[in-house]
């Protein structure tokens, strides 16, 4: 079963039109700094996708691939839109399962303890869970369709009800800062300094995690 797809989004092409040409402006667009802490059901990845969301431009479909515990989201790229044999990018994720609890019924008002009664097992179900956690080169591997498949790990982001995923990217130019906690978009800024110098600068550079470049 190792390298089975557990999502197939290609289908059979029919009344195909020739490929639009792609520009290399439309290829624009770079993740400098990413740093994600994003859990969810595996469930909840494989029906975002199972939906027909609406891609980036240059991704023709996604391929999703399981292997034992690792998950890897990557990305097909439109006919003309790289070399075909040149890496695209893709996510990875670790699965893992949890347990999980329903949540346990209040008591009602003015109910006495029941004495000598066992206490009632709260019921749960084992879920498995893909979590997106670590920094860019975890998270968001090849440079090819990098940015494209930012976005995909955007929407991925906003689709968890926990985590939080920070970047800093460049697209058309412009430096874009990211923030998405909880599933939900908050506004963010790139705060540029003076970079220290060689005397004072960290021996392994700024440390991204804290991401006190994004507010």
């Amino acid at each position: 079963m190792s390298g089975a797809p557990i999502i197939s989004r290609t289908g059979a092409a029919t009344d195909r039109q020739p490929p639009e040409e792609i520009h290399p402006h439309t290829m624009s667009g770079r993740v400098y700094q990413l740093h994600s802490t994003l859990e969810l059901p595996l469930e909840d990845v494989t029906e975002y996708f199972d939906s027909d969301p609406e891609l980036p431009e240059q991704i023709e479909d996604i391929d999703i691939t399981r292997r034992n515990n690792t998950l890897i989201i990557k990305s097909v790229a439109r006919e003309g839109a790289v070399s075909k044999y040149t890496p695209t990018a893709q996510l990875k994720a670790s699965v893992a399962e949890t347990r999980v609890y329903e949540e346990e019924p209040e008591a009602g008002p003015g109910a006495p303890p029941a004495w000598g009664e066992e206490e009632e097992e709260i019921p749960s179900e084992l879920v498995e869970f893909a979590a997106f956690k670590g920094d860019r080169e975890t998270v968001l591997q090849n440079t090819a369709l990098q940015f494209p498949m930012f976005e995909v790990l955007c929407a991925i982001a906003q689709q968890a009800e926990k985590g939080t995923l920070t970047a800093i990217s460049e697209h058309d130019g412009e430096l874009e800062a990211t923030k998405i906690v909880d599933g939900e978009k908050r506004p963010a800024t790139v705060e540029v300094v003076e970079g220290p110098g060689k005397e004072t600068a960290p021996a392994n550079g700024i440390n991204w995690r804290d991401n006190k470049f994004i507010s």
